[in-house]
């Protein structure tokens, strides 16, 4: 499934729990109300991450990781569609800009990268 599949698909989604909540509570979530759900999904996504790693007690096990990084995705894809932010353009151009940098910061091939324990 491409960027902009998955992006009209978490609209729809989104639609939908806009449908719901103004059926349920008269209103629909302001732009900051969903980016704080969004953080409430980030310290789950947080908390499971951490137990996959032994640190804390993982309920649901790779499932429940899976279902938070597909809740965490949705959210970023709904976030960029509400902000009119082209995604697929934002990460081609920030990964460039990240390789860039680092790559500038890396010895050259010909160079010896230091190894443990040497100064």
């Amino acid at each position: 499934m491409s960027l902009d599949e998955l992006s009209r698909q978490a609209m729809r989604i989104h639609a939908l729990y806009d449908r719901m909540n103004l059926h349920e509570r008269g209103r629909t979530w302001t732009r900051e109300e969903f980016m704080l759900g969004f953080m409430g999904d980030v310290g789950d996504l947080a908390k499971l991450v951490m137990g996959a790693e032994g640190a804390r007690t993982m309920r649901g096990g790779k499932a429940a990781l899976e279902h938070e990084l597909a809740d965490c995705l949705w959210s970023v894809l709904v976030l960029a569609r509400l902000y009119e932010i082209d995604l697929a353009e934002a990460f081609a151009r920030t990964m460039t800009e990240l390789e860039q940098t680092i790559t500038a910061k890396l010895p050259s091939e010909n160079e010896e990268l230091p190894g443990p324990g040497s100064s």
